[in-house]
């Protein structure tokens, strides 16, 4: 046990350490004469009492806090599935409840509790019929998504069910071209080459494998790439993310009350005899988890750049892999493990090629004279 905690906390130690020189060389790329930044000039105004603790440092606190409360979450909804041999329905359904409840104390405590005013609302901006079908939309993709993640990792070990996930931007480029016509270049293009070819030779020798968790984890994939594309214009008009974050889970919980309800009756006595403190006590604590690390993706998002976000989630599936490999003991073959660290190779050469390899139109290139 004392060698695999040594591992663990190594491989933590190397994962924050690239983070950090991933800022460093994003300040550096900033030329002298530009300048302090408007937060540097808010830190030098300010007495010494009153200075926050330095960028570096809380974007290490809350990084720390993001992947610790994103494992817990992980780990927590495998052990409630495969040994407290809970429904996948009603873990989905107490995330959301969680989430919509500290969503709502978000937008409406403030102002209840007299601390300010309450969020605004984009039903003041916007008709009901409109609010009502975009809520509609949404809800069932959320809830769709959460419930496809847990029956995959019920079915599959946690190992793979996240490498899967990581194959994501291959979805992203598939969805975005489909939906809003984005073109990509093609070293982007090129990119997603290791990461199919990753998670194909990962699904090939994975010993775990199983049909149903591998279609859950891809078709969770693509309606998360949808709704990611479908919140980000939502975003563009009405909402913000406190608001959006509420009304989608309230919207989740909505779409998915119906189903439960209608399950609970028809299994009569059976499902309220399964339901133990044990599990209570362990939806409570997840639902905690589930919502924090949403608050703290958000929080970390604040303070860094995109690219670095990507990468530090990219970063954030790498470590979970190999915790949940070094926690459950899942057997592993050469080949999967190979495979894996393809796919995760894929998704950082595809970050870097987002940047440095957009896509031109070819009206926009110069002929040679």
């Amino acid at each position: 046990q004392n060698g695999v905690l040594t591992r663990v906390l190594l491989i933590c130690h190397n994962a924050l350490v690239l983070v950090v020189q991933l800022m460093r060389a994003e300040a550096s790329c900033r030329s002298p004469g530009d300048g302090p930044t408007e937060e540097e000039m808010t830190l030098l105004d300010s007495p010494p009492s009153k200075q926050p603790l330095p960028l570096v440092v809380r974007i290490g606190v809350f990084m720390a806090l993001w992947y610790a409360c994103s494992g817990c979450t992980l780990f927590g909804n495998k052990y409630i599935l495969s040994t407290l041999h809970a429904d996948p329905n009603l873990l989905a359904m107490s995330q959301m409840t969680f989430t919509a409840s500290f969503g709502a104390f978000k937008m409406y405590g403030p102002h209840l509790l007299g601390c300010g005013p309450a969020q605004p609302s984009p039903l003041l901006t916007q008709r009901w019929r409109t609010f009502i079908a975009d809520m509609l939309i949404v809800g069932m993709m959320r809830v769709l998504t959460v419930v496809l993640g847990l029956v995959s990792l019920k079915y599959v070990a946690v190992s793979f069910t996240e490498t899967v996930k990581s194959s994501a931007p291959f979805f992203t480029v598939i969805f975005a071209r489909l939906m809003l016509n984005e073109r990509t270049s093609l070293m982007v293009n090129l990119s997603l080459v290791p990461v199919v070819s990753g998670l194909a030779l990962c699904s090939v020798t994975e010993l775990s494998f199983n049909m149903v968790g591998f279609l859950a984890a891809v078709v969770n994939n693509c309606i998360d790439c949808v709704q990611n594309v479908f919140s980000k214009k939502l975003l563009s008009t009405h909402y913000n993310y406190v608001n959006l974050q509420f009304y989608t889970s309230a919207a989740a919980l909505l779409v998915q009350m119906p189903y439960m309800l209608f399950s609970h009756f028809s299994e009569g006595s059976a499902a309220s005899s399964s339901f133990s403190t044990t599990l209570a006590c362990a939806l409570l604590l997840n639902g905690i988890f589930f919502h924090m690390q949403s608050v703290l993706a958000y929080a970390v998002m604040g303070l860094i750049s995109p690219v670095t976000q990507s990468v530090a989630n990219t970063l954030k599936r790498a470590l979970l892999i190999w915790l949940s490999v070094l926690y459950f003991g899942n057997p592993l073959t050469l080949m999967s493990a190979f495979g894996t660290a393809v796919c995760i190779a894929g998704v950082f050469a595809y970050n870097h090629a987002r940047v440095h390899y957009p896509y031109v139109s070819p009206r926009e290139v110069t002929p040679l004279k």
